[in-house]
């Protein structure tokens, strides 16, 4: 089946979930939500059967988020738990890791939160400075991360690391599972404009003890294991995006149905009508571009799903911010109301421009990767 047409079990499963979404709608709670998905087998509908999971990849688990954050009730924590750390485990995990942890992501009995960003690395990955070493057959962790989603309710966290090559001495990538009544595991929130139901957390941590299965995987497969990850985290995050734009739009599209002014819905204008019309296309095009990288990455072309991973991302989050943007104009002030319930979006948008990783990132590795242009840092 071509990426570009979905089979009939994908539109099955896209109006399953948008019923579910529309049941729960804008002023949903998060927690009953959640119960609800995994019970249908929505959230771990990516992971392994043999360990619980649906058997699908992003591509199935995208669908998820997009039609529930088109019925206005997202859930972020779907792109870290089974999208990052659910992917990464099962990739790379051990036996007991996956035992441990891949059936209780899939039935949503226990999530898992993503530490990589840090306060002076930002973008740039290769400048983490969280380290750890080796004492005796434990690992000694220490480090700070920031903007860490939902840390106060996920049983534990997948921290990004370095440690140092024993051949080169050259500090290298790795993932350590981090349960959060860990000693020396500690978290306090941030203040964030953002309205949402998952908090963001800075995380602390000096030589933090960790015991040796706490390691993800080999020691020196780190960058690989790393951008497992990395890749469903920018499909999710576009699925988030689109679904949110659909989610404004319809609303917007509604209002302009209705709202009469001068004898006639404003809809009729082609003031009105044109940007909608154009918000439309845009989010449709950016669909596709998360189809490809989706279909790619199932597939295990690592390499071209992380080049179209990250134009999904870009194409998904500016689609977001002009629908949103738009939406909010076509409403006028009611546009600016909690009760049109799209006032909230302005600041939300942003984040799919902004995280996980920066449009202007993502233009520097298509330049790079893409075009071969040179770099300028």
């Amino acid at each position: 089946m071509s990426p570009v047409i979905e089979s009939e079990e994908h539109q099955a499963l896209r109006a399953a979930v948008a019923a579910l979404g529309k049941r729960h709608g804008r002023d949903f709670t998060p927690e009953t939500l959640w119960d609800e998905a995994a019970k249908l087998g929505y959230l771990g509908v990516n992971l392994p059967e043999a360990h619980g999971g649906g058997g699908g990849g992003i591509y199935e688990l995208s669908i998820v988020l997009e039609e529930l954050a088109a019925a206005g009730c997202p859930l972020l924590m779907m792109v870290v738990s089974p999208a990052i750390c659910g992917t990464v485990i099962a990739r790379f995990g051990t036996d007991a890791q996956k035992t441990e942890w891949l059936p209780a992501l899939a039935d949503g009995t226990r999530t898992m939160a993503f530490g990589i960003t840090e306060p002076d690395a930002g973008s740039n990955s290769h400048r983490i400075t969280t380290t750890a070493r080796r004492d005796g057959a434990d690992w000694l962790l220490t480090g700070r991360k920031v903007f860490i989603s939902g840390v106060d309710k996920a049983d534990a966290t997948l921290i990004v690391g370095r440690t140092e090559d024993a051949r080169t001495g050259n500090l290298k990538p790795c993932l350590f599972i981090v349960p959060r009544d860990t000693p020396g595991f500690e978290y306090r929130p941030i203040d964030m404009e953002l309205r949402a139901s998952e908090w963001q957390f800075e995380l602390t941590f000096d030589d933090m003890r960790l015991p040796a299965e706490a390691l993800v995987g080999d020691e020196n497969a780190g960058l690989l294991q790393l951008f497992a990850g990395l890749n469903p985290e920018r499909i999710m995050t576009a699925a988030f995006a689109l679904g949110m734009a659909r989610y404004a739009l319809a609303r917007a599209v509604e209002y302009a149905r209705e709202r009469t002014v001068w004898r006639q819905p404003i809809g009729a204008h082609q003031a009105i009508a044109h940007p909608l019309a154009q918000s439309h296309i845009e989010v449709e095009l950016a669909r596709l571009m998360m189809q490809k990288a989706a279909h790619l990455y199932d597939s295990g072309d690592d390499a071209a799903a992380g080049e179209a991973a990250n134009m999904a991302k870009y194409a998904a989050g500016e689609a977001c911010v002009k629908a949103v943007d738009q939406s909010v104009h076509t409403l006028g002030g009611n546009g600016l109301t909690r009760e049109f319930g799209l006032a909230s979006l302005i600041t939300a948008s942003r984040v799919s421009r902004i995280a996980p990783v920066s449009r202007e990132m993502i233009l520097n590795y298509v330049s790079h990767q893409t075009l071969g242009l040179p770099k300028s840092y």
